[in-house]
C-alpha cells in the first residue's frame, strides 16, 4: 500500500509540475539565457558590430546542406541575408527565435534568411522551429563546416550569433548573443537600403 500511496503522490507531482510549466507559458531553457555557467555555450552580451560599406571583407564562401536536403551557400542566396547560428536547447537562441520567425516574415520580400544548427539533428531541429513557427531553411551544422567557413565573425561557442551580409555577401553586421528585435530590425533595414 505504502509504494502505491508513493508512486501516486510522485505521479501527481510530476503531471503538476508539467501542468504549471504548460500553464505559466515560460520556456525553462530560455530562462537560462545570460546565466552560461557550465552549460557549454557563452552567453554572448548582445554586443553589435556594424561595419560600413569599405570596411567589408572579400564575400564568406560558404556552403551546406538544409536537412531536407537543399544546398545553400554563398551562391545560392539573392540579395542581403541573414545567417543565424543557433541549437535547440541554447536558451538565448529560445529568447531571440520568436523575434527571428517574426521579422524572417516582415522582410521576406528583401532578406534571405537562413539558420546554421550547430548540434541537434533534424528531428530535434524540426520541432525547435515548429514551436516557434519559423519557416525559413537551417543548414545542418554539427560537422563544423560552415561555422569555420564563418570563423573571422563568429566564434565557436559563442551561440547563437547573428551575421548579417549585404548583396555581395559580405559581413555588414554581427550580433553576439541574443538578438534584440528592434536592433535587428534596423541592422536589417539598413542592409536592405544600401
Amino acid at each position: 500500500m505504502r509504494n502505491k500511496t508513493s508512486r501516486a503522490l510522485i505521479g501527481l507531482a510530476i503531471a503538476g509540475s508539467v501542468l504549471f510549466t504548460a500553464c505559466s507559458g515560460d520556456d525553462p531553457l530560455a530562462a537560462q539565457a545570460g546565466n552560461s555557467g557550465g552549460k557549454n555555450y557563452i552567453a554572448g552580451d548582445g554586443s553589435v558590430m556594424e561595419l560600413a560599406i569599405d570596411e567589408r571583407s572579400e564575400t564568406v564562401e560558404f556552403s551546406g546542406e538544409t536537412f531536407t536536403g537543399e544546398t545553400i551557400s554563398a551562391d545560392t542566396l539573392d540579395g542581403p541575408a541573414l545567417v543565424n547560428f543557433w541549437y535547440a536547447s541554447c536558451a538565448p537562441c529560445r529568447v531571440e527565435a520568436p523575434d527571428l520567425a517574426e521579422l524572417s516574415e516582415q522582410y521576406a520580400d528583401d532578406v534571405t534568411f537562413v539558420g546554421v544548427n550547430v548540434r541537434d539533428g533534424a528531428d530535434t531541429a524540426a520541432a525547435f522551429e515548429r514551436n516557434f513557427n519559423i519557416d525559413y531553411p537551417s543548414i545542418e551544422g554539427r560537422d563544423g563546416k560552415v561555422l569555420l567557413d564563418f570563423a573571422d565573425y563568429v566564434p565557436p561557442q559563442a551561440v547563437p550569433t547573428t551575421l548579417i551580409l549585404d548583396d555581395e555577401g559580405r559581413v555588414a553586421a554581427r550580433v553576439l548573443g541574443a538578438v534584440e528585435r528592434s536592433t535587428l530590425n534596423s541592422l536589417l533595414s539598413g542592409v536592405v537600403e544600401e
